[in-house]
């Protein structure tokens, strides 16, 4: 195995592990938040959207110095540091006794969490530039299988033992993750000095002018606006629904659809950005999304919801991996650091507005919800058709035989 290939598996399989540890607990963050005394659906969402929202929000604004900090000393050790803390907050998550507990813990998370796009820079940058793509889909595709299992395996242990104990299960895979990487990835080599002068000389300006740049933020901002808007109200939507015996396991099996097709959808996106260009892979996933979003706000029944979830997710994902493909593309190695620390940003950013919107949203309507993604989405695929400059990213058929 070359180093390359060793540090794709490392990353991936880190990748993999973190995320299962995450969505162990926080699809189900809403129903902790009750057992901690919180009775009204409206209060329950707000405090549950606060907490899932504090760490991104936080952790948005950190992005482009930690970017610049991996560019000059490595992202390895960026990645174990956020590893860590992780393991000490599922700690304190489980002694919590009040809801602002958990919107303390997690907002003193952000100043070192985030590791999710620092991993994507480090695989960016261990592979040859003609495999950037495929590379960033299967760490985009880990991070979504990682909440395919864990929604599961967390519905079960919650109902089994509790949510207090499951925090506990949670900070042993963060573990296992951090020993992963520690052991497994090898820093890249450096570009030595020549290399430092060229970073030196990349600004965050600069970054920010580069072709498609500031719009492709745009784009994941409300990619992942849409994608964690359910967090908060998709248990609560479905106890509506009626499904309240059921209620950790069959909301714990629509974020796994949800997970599962988004990997599939990461996947997809290498195979479209073939034969299209990341502008018309992105206006039509964007378009496929919506119409999913659009069925599941007017479905009662789990064989329209799944479909549509499934839909969703698979739209989600390929335009998330083309936009980042399209915005990679573009950043000069020497500055990886610091231009996925802005993407990373633009995506925390969506990730923490999101949860606090669907929370304040809900008070009015659970349907509002999935309907204002859907406008979001069609939305964003009018924009980036009549704005985006076309740039061709297919990728070259002949495979890469490294040394």
């Amino acid at each position: 195995m070359s180093p390359s290939q060793r540090n794709q598996f490392a990353v991936t399989t880190v990748a993999f592990v973190g995320f299962t540890g995450y969505t162990l607990v926080m699809p189900f963050l809403s129903l902790y938040v009750r057992e901690l005394g919180v009775t009204s659906d409206a209060a329950v969402a707000l405090w549950t959207g606060l907490a899932l929202g504090a760490t991104p929000a936080i952790t948005a604004l950190c992005a482009p110095f930690w970017g610049r900090v991996g560019d000059r000393f490595g992202n390895k050790i960026l990645v174990q540091r956020s590893l860590l803390s992780f393991i000490f907050v599922m700690i304190a998550m489980a002694y919590v006794t009040r809801a602002w507990h958990l919107v303390a813990l997690r907002a003193v998370q952000g100043i070192v969490a985030g590791y999710g796009g620092v991993t994507i820079s480090m695989v960016a940058l261990s592979v040859p530039r003609e495999r950037m793509t495929h590379a960033i889909g299967l760490v985009q595709t880990a991070q979504r299988m990682g909440p395919a299992v864990g929604p599961v395996i967390g519905g079960i242990l919650a109902r089994a033992v509790g949510m207090r104990p499951t925090f506990f299960v949670a900070a042993g895979i963060y573990a296992v993750a951090f020993a992963l990487l520690t052991v497994m990835y090898r820093e890249p080599a450096r570009g030595g000095a020549a290399g430092a002068a060229r970073d030196g000389r990349v600004t965050f300006g600069n970054i920010l002018a580069f072709e498609n740049f500031v719009l492709l933020m745009g784009v994941i901002f409300c990619l992942q606006l849409v994608d964690r808007s359910f967090g908060p109200i998709l248990p609560l939507h479905l106890e509506r629904l009626g499904y309240v015996r059921r209620l950790p396991i069959v909301s714990g099996a629509l974020f796994s659809v949800l997970a599962v097709s988004g990997a599939l959808g990461h996947g997809l996106a290498a195979t479209l950005l073939r034969r299209m260009s990341a502008r018309v892979a992105i206006a039509a996933s964007a378009i496929a999304g919506a119409a999913g979003l659009s069925t599941f706000a007017a479905g009662t029944s789990l064989w329209v919801l799944i479909p549509a979830m499934a839909l969703v997710g698979l739209s989600l994902g390929t335009a998330l991996t083309a936009a980042f493909s399209a915005a990679g593309a573009v950043i000069p190695p020497d500055a990886h650091g610091v231009g996925f620390g802005f993407l990373t940003s633009a995506s925390l950013i969506g990730s923490a507005v999101s949860p606090v919107l669907s929370g304040l949203v809900v008070g009015h309507s659970f349907t509002v919800v999935f309907v204002s993604g859907a406008v979001t989405l069609a939305g964003l695929a009018i924009a980036v058709r009549r704005v985006m400059v076309e740039r061709d990213l297919r990728i070259e058929q002949t495979p890469v035989v490294e040394e």
